[in-house]
């Protein structure tokens, strides 16, 4: 069934593809960007996305790909930049990414006080809204987002009916499927008219992503770590430019190792979870020579080594889905999974490989750098080579939907050393444009106690089975698991 329905999937791209070059291009290629009309015939997902939003109907998808293309050519999209925007916009921070909703969506957020309808600014905002809209998505392709419209204190001055109904628009026809729920926080009574035809608006299908919230109810969508005061919640968060407002990637804090105050309670929960030995071969091996790349010519007593090492690794999960990127291959390839603390799988893994022919440096920085220890976190891999990173919650802090990874590789020089100097000096020094990244969320897996021990047995008695196998086994007892009734 899953492979019929892929193969029609398939048939409507296609289709929808030759369609557009016949009854579109030929006449109106000068009202198109050729770098969108390239991306159409490439970019399978870009197409679904379009024909998901109009239900897999050809002609109205079509329509909508004529309709977005002409104004991404007429705002010149694709080549939008800080530098598109005038200073005093990205300054006042009335639109901005920041922080994660409960299904770990990114919060688009629109501070409604700081706009004053303005027909001389009305275009450059617009320009804002797309120039947010393209660098989320360039980034994470497919990956919804959840728009937060702060309406506290505002005022008649603040309406701007044509601006919301641009806004719309966007993920209308501009940015089909991307729109996770459009919440509306304190909306003042006065406004209640204007937002009926909000709802006319966003049409049938979209109308269940309105959310009018005031503070009682705002949190049912964001907790009160991703929310700013007036909203109650505690979200130190303070806008300023420049520099721009990003996703809030950092460092971990315990990169290699717990901090020193934490160190006995860690201690004590990795003996529980996984065992004392396996976490000192493991960091042991990680700090000497954190590649590993078995060779058949090299002596026993360092393939026995590896094999130790390896052994040790099958306590974790390995994951099955890859990310392949132009310098790393990435697995998993969107999601890190984390189990609870009841059935003690709290660790997991990330794996990268080296696909090119030079050494490629990677460091690992996440959202919420007091959470987590990641093993190695800044480091560089052979060519051919994997490294497997360690990535674990410490402290007795809980990982969260919200949380982020971000991997960044770049390639370095042959004759460049690979120490932790280097390795700073190289990170300062190195292009933007010449750097890789790939984001990861995290997941975590609520299990049953039985189906925990099951898995555990596997990892540890079954070792003769490749740890593709016990991954697929975690897999389909989760999903024995998800299918049990309540």
């Amino acid at each position: 069934m899953a492979e019929s329905q892929a193969q029609i999937k398939a048939m409507l791209i296609a289709e929808t593809r030759r369609r557009f070059e016949a009854e579109y291009l030929a006449d109106k290629s000068d009202k198109y960007d050729p770098r969108d009309v390239e991306r159409l015939q490439q970019d399978d997902n870009w197409v679904e996305s379009y024909l998901s939003w109009r239900h897999d109907v050809i002609d109205e998808t079509l329509k909508m790909l004529d309709e977005s293309f002409q104004w991404r050519k007429e705002f010149a999209v694709n080549d939008l930049s800080e530098s598109s925007i005038p200073r005093r916009l990205l300054e006042i921070g009335g639109i901005y990414l920041h922080g994660y909703d409960k299904e770990g969506n990114k919060l688009f957020w629109i501070r409604v006080k700081y706009h004053i309808k303005d027909s001389k600014t009305a275009l450059d905002k617009k320009k804002l809204i797309a120039f947010w809209l393209e660098r989320y998505a360039k980034r994470e392709n497919g990956k919804p987002i959840t728009v937060m419209f702060d309406l506290s204190e505002t005022g008649i001055n603040n309406i701007d009916m044509d601006f919301v109904r641009f806004i719309i628009n966007c993920f209308k026809v501009y940015y089909p499927k991307y729109l996770s729920k459009l919440v509306i926080f304190d909306m003042p009574w006065i406004m209640n008219a204007a937002f009926k035809l909000v709802k006319t608006w966003l049409g049938p299908e979209a109308i269940s992503l309105l959310k009018f919230t005031s503070k009682n109810e705002i949190q049912e969508y964001v907790s009160v770590e991703y929310l700013p005061p007036h909203m109650g919640g505690t979200d130190p968060f303070k806008y300023s430019y420049p520099p721009l407002v990003d996703d809030d990637f950092q460092t971990p804090l315990c990169e290699n190792g717990p901090i020193t105050s934490e160190d006995e309670t860690s201690s004590k929960e990795d003996i529980e979870s996984d065992g004392k030995e396996t976490l000192e071969t493991i960091s042991n091996e990680e700090q000497t020579a954190p590649v590993k790349k078995i060779n058949p010519a090299e002596p026993n007593s360092k393939a026995e080594e590896n094999e130790k090492v390896d052994s040790k690794m099958k306590a974790f999960k390995k994951p099955l889905s890859v990310f392949k990127g132009p310098l790393l291959h990435i697995s998993p390839a969107e999601e890190l999974y984390f189990g609870t603390a009841e059935s003690g799988e709290k660790k997991t893994l990330i794996v990268l490989t080296n696909v090119t022919k030079n050494i490629v440096a990677f460091k690992v920085r996440t959202t919420a750098p007091e959470k987590y220890r990641v093993k190695p976190s800044n480091s560089s891999c052979e060519p051919g080579a994997s490294v497997d990173i360690v990535v674990s919650p410490h402290g007795g802090l809980t990982v969260s939907a919200q949380d982020r990874f971000l991997i960044m590789a770049a390639e370095m020089e042959q004759s460049s050393g690979t120490g932790p100097a280097e390795l700073t000096q190289f990170w300062k020094e190195v292009p933007k444009n010449k750097v890789m990244e790939h984001r990861l969320r995290c997941h975590i897996i609520e299990s049953s106690k039985p189906t925990t021990l099951t898995l555990k047995d596997s990892a540890f008695n079954m070792l003769d089975k490749t740890s593709e196998d016990i991954c697929l086994q975690f897999t389909n007892s989760r999903c024995e698991t998800d299918r049990s009734p309540p």
